[in-house]
């Protein structure tokens, strides 16, 4: 017994666990199910026993000729005047039955019962007692003998208290000779013997649950050890991820339905915190970038007005070929600051809530009007426009402007002043139209191509410096045309030109 409670108690898991709630829980569930069968089987056993009596109680008396049970009854009666003349009219009877009609009795055997009859007349006849207590049987009300005739063959018994503390159980047998009623028997049982017999399957039974809950917990914990396996290998791996091991990921097939659809949910919750984390720290590596390349391009400028104004002050003013060129060259710094600051107001401003008024258009028109100005840019290039006519789309005409601008300048910027020949293209496509600008320039080298769209980024910083620039003219264009719910994308090959498209939706609910 020693060893089976250590080995329950080792087994048992701690209290503040799942697997101890769970244990104790489904083991209360048992003990209050198996306490309400036991409530129920004692009832109905109670009763199944209490009727199997009865039924033999019964089967005993119909055993007996009823002409005896007459005989029994009359002879009693006749000797009870002479027995006790002085007996008064509802007297009870003493301990015992008066006269020698219970000796009488037929060969009738009932342990701890006594035996009585109950005539038509209305005469109530004891004729044995064999009871312990050696009280005598109670008679009933006339209503009971009166249902007992009367009812068809059943079983008919009733159980009272007595006034001495004692439960009987009352049988009552109607007797019938050649069809005539001839009284009913009743015989009155002690029923402490029956509910010893009830209490020995009560405690059986108790005895036998509580071997089962048990057994039950015994063969239940490894059970829900092994039930519970899933849970725990999500807990170690949470634990690993809560280490710092994001690309850690829960097992989704385990066989439980229920587990798995929650690892699945753990895993692309997961996923979306990585790529919020990578986008962060890439957002915050393109911020680092950013302050740097902008204080760079700024510090540029600064510098070279700074380094003429030195020079003036050294005593260059009052040289006029000197002042003359240091004042351009100061002008145009402050004019590739001015250029760099407004940009980047501007896409702060593209970043934070945009102003842009999105209408139905031609877009060719606006293209058309542009060429003059187009052209001047260009110089001594060659631009082509091949431009399909009636292109309605959805468009903000100054920023359209703008893009086709930054586009136009870019291919200015990369191809030759003599040779140089741009294109720009307009033709409806699926449920839009797109504009091409292609141009025969040095081309873009492949590496260059995916971040060509970043800020301050620039694939030869030797010519965009040049011409002013600072990497911020294709990242203003994106981000133009993607707030027209457009896109755009490039193809380039080295020292054969770059073709850059952008496609604008037909409807401004696109």
């Amino acid at each position: 017994m020693k060893a089976l409670i250590k080995k329950i108690t080792r087994t048992i898991p701690k209290t503040n666990s799942l697997r101890f709630q769970l244990l104790s829980r489904s083991l209360l569930l048992m003990a209050g199910l198996l306490v309400i069968i036991g409530f129920f089987q004692y009832i109905f056993m109670q009763e199944f026993i209490y009727q199997n009596k009865v039924i033999s109680v019964q089967n005993q008396v119909l055993a007996i000729h009823p002409d005896v049970w007459e005989r029994l009854a009359g002879d009693y009666v006749n000797e009870l005047p002479e027995i006790i003349p002085d007996i008064k009219a509802g007297e009870e009877f003493g301990d015992k039955p008066p006269g020698n009609g219970r000796n009488k009795a037929p060969f009738f055997f009932l342990q701890d019962s006594t035996i009585a009859f109950y005539d038509l007349k209305g005469n109530f006849s004891v004729f044995s007692d064999s009871s312990a207590d050696g009280v005598l049987p109670t008679k009933l009300d006339e209503k009971d003998y009166e249902n007992a005739t009367r009812s068809k063959p059943n079983l008919n018994y009733k159980v009272i208290d007595q006034a001495s503390g004692h439960e009987k159980l009352i049988v009552l047998q109607p007797i019938r000779s050649r069809d005539q009623l001839v009284g009913v028997v009743q015989v009155s049982i002690n029923t402490k013997p029956l509910r010893d017999i009830l209490t020995r399957q009560l405690l059986t039974f108790l005895l036998i649950s509580f071997l089962a809950l048990i057994g039950g917990m015994l063969a239940f914990i490894p059970v829900l050890r092994k039930t519970l396996v899933p849970l725990s290998k999500m807990v170690d791996t949470v634990e690993q991820i809560d280490a710092g091991n994001l690309a850690e990921r829960l097992p989704v097939d385990q066989g439980q339905v229920e587990i798995d659809r929650l690892a699945d949910s753990f895993n692309g919750m997961l996923e979306r915190l990585e790529t919020s984390f990578d986008a962060e720290k890439e957002a915050k590596e393109q911020m680092r970038r950013f302050v740097a390349d902008a204080s760079h391009e700024l510090r540029t400028p600064l510098t070279s007005i700074h380094g003429f104004l030195e020079v003036l002050l050294r005593g260059a003013m009052n040289q006029p070929d000197k002042l003359h060129r240091s004042l351009t060259s100061m002008y145009t710094e402050s004019e590739r600051m001015k250029k760099l600051v407004q940009d980047l107001l501007l896409l702060a401003k593209l970043d934070r809530s945009p102003n842009i008024q999105l209408a139905e258009g031609e877009l060719d028109e606006i293209i058309k009007g542009m060429a003059p100005q187009l052209r001047l840019l260009a110089g001594n290039r060659k631009v082509t426009l091949k431009l399909a006519s009636h292109l309605k789309c959805c468009f903000d005409e100054d920023k359209m402007k703008q893009v086709i601008l930054n586009l136009f300048h870019n291919a200015v910027q990369h191809t030759d002043p003599e040779k140089g020949d741009i294109q720009i293209a307009l033709e409806k496509v699926s449920a839009g139209v797109e504009l091409t600008v292609r141009d025969n320039g040095s081309g873009i080298p492949a590496e260059h191509l995916p971040k060509l769209f970043d800020r301050f980024y620039r694939s030869d910083s030797s010519r965009t410096r040049k011409y002013g620039g600072a990497g911020l003219g294709l990242a203003i264009t994106k981000s133009l045309v993607e707030h027209h719910c457009g896109t755009i994308g490039v193809e380039s090959l080295a020292e054969e030109g770059t073709v850059f498209y952008v496609w604008l939706p037909q409807s401004c609910e696109e």
